[in-house]
């Protein structure tokens, strides 16, 4: 398992009481002395009492030693101040930047260099949407886009199986890796690794409550937006979606809803799968319904508009470039 000492100072920092990622990307850059590091968070943390280098240096062996088990199923760590640390897109607070990566697979894949564009979706979508969804994500990485999404049931899934055939993908955890979530899905993420793409994750250890691990899913869907040129919605319930269609007894997701939430501060180029003529009437399709209503500068997906989604990514144009207003979907058979 690869990591820095760098990396190990990173996370022993945030380690400490009032410490988050916001303070961290303001007063560090990276690679540090542990002295500067002790000197700072001394000067800015909520701590009782004042930190010594010999506490620090006991915390990093604690933090050494929980990371020391990821051995057989991380392949290595990377923090702000590393050569590796790949650089987010859009627009991003100080308190949403990532400050370390553990990863499985291809880290590289996170170049800024290269396109990436995110598609995710509901946990339960019909056939007629997931033939829908295939097809975009084929065109996609014709064009040598890597796909990238949350490793979840449903759309999430996939997208990662379609861009497999042919393609690279990399999927975003809210687990560590030794604890794939959802577990059922651990053989699709080793086959993401085996075919060259990767696994990412800010988290070494287990979630403590489900408040916890919601806070965790939460980060999960904003890494998905933030590493990304562009995201698709393939299909997604509303938040009232439960009320308005009277659906009792089933969860219906947020997490596409938070992505694109994310998306869009950042000011990263968003689109829909949709088609009025099609979609009006199902439930499934209430959050990309909602945005196409309240959000111009959305793109709903033609074979031209994706052609040109896919183009402005390859060329890395101006994010805030509006694309064109085009109504209609793929057709399917």
């Amino acid at each position: 398992m690869k990591y820095t000492d760098n990396a190990i100072n990173i996370i022993t920092a945030k380690t400490y009481k009032g410490i988050g990622r916001a303070w961290i990307n303001k007063m560090l850059k990276g690679n540090e002395s542990v002295e500067t590091v002790v000197s700072l968070l001394n000067s800015n943390s909520k701590q009782e009492e004042l930190i010594t280098i010999g506490d620090f240096d006991f915390d990093k062996k604690q933090i050494i030693n929980q990371i020391e088990k990821l051995q057989e199923n991380c392949d290595g760590l990377v923090a702000i101040g590393d050569k590796d640390f790949p650089k987010y897109r859009g627009n991003v607070k100080e308190s949403e930047r990532p400050i370390f990566l553990f990863y499985k697979g291809d880290i590289s894949l996170l170049d800024i260099e290269h396109s990436c564009i995110t598609v995710i979706g509901l946990l339960n979508p019909d056939e007629k949407i997931k033939i829908r969804e295939q097809k975009i994500v084929a065109e996609i990485i014709k064009k040598d886009v890597i796909i990238v999404s949350g490793l979840a049931f449903g759309c999430d899934s996939i997208a990662h199986k379609q861009a497999l055939i042919g393609g690279k993908t990399i999927a975003v955890l809210p687990s560590p890796l030794n604890n794939i979530m959802p577990a059922k899905n651990k053989i699709l993420a080793f086959e993401i690794v085996e075919e060259g793409g990767l696994l990412i994750t800010e988290y070494y250890d287990e979630h403590k409550s489900a408040m916890d691990l919601s806070s965790r899913y939460k980060d999960r869907d904003r890494l998905q937006a933030l590493f990304c040129d562009a995201i698709i919605l393939a299909a997604s319930y509303a938040q009232d979606t439960a009320e308005r269609w009277k659906i009792f007894g089933q969860k219906l997701d947020s997490g596409a809803r938070l992505a694109m939430g994310f998306a869009k501060d950042y000011n990263i180029p968003r689109a829909v799968m949709y088609d009025q003529k099609l979609d009006v009437d199902n439930p499934m399709f209430d959050l990309n319904r909602q945005l196409v209503t309240e959000q111009k500068d959305i793109t709903i997906l033609t074979q031209k508009s994706l052609d040109k989604l896919i183009s402005k990514v390859k060329s890395k144009n101006d994010n805030n470039e509006k694309n064109a207003f085009q109504p209609g979907l793929f057709d399917y058979d």
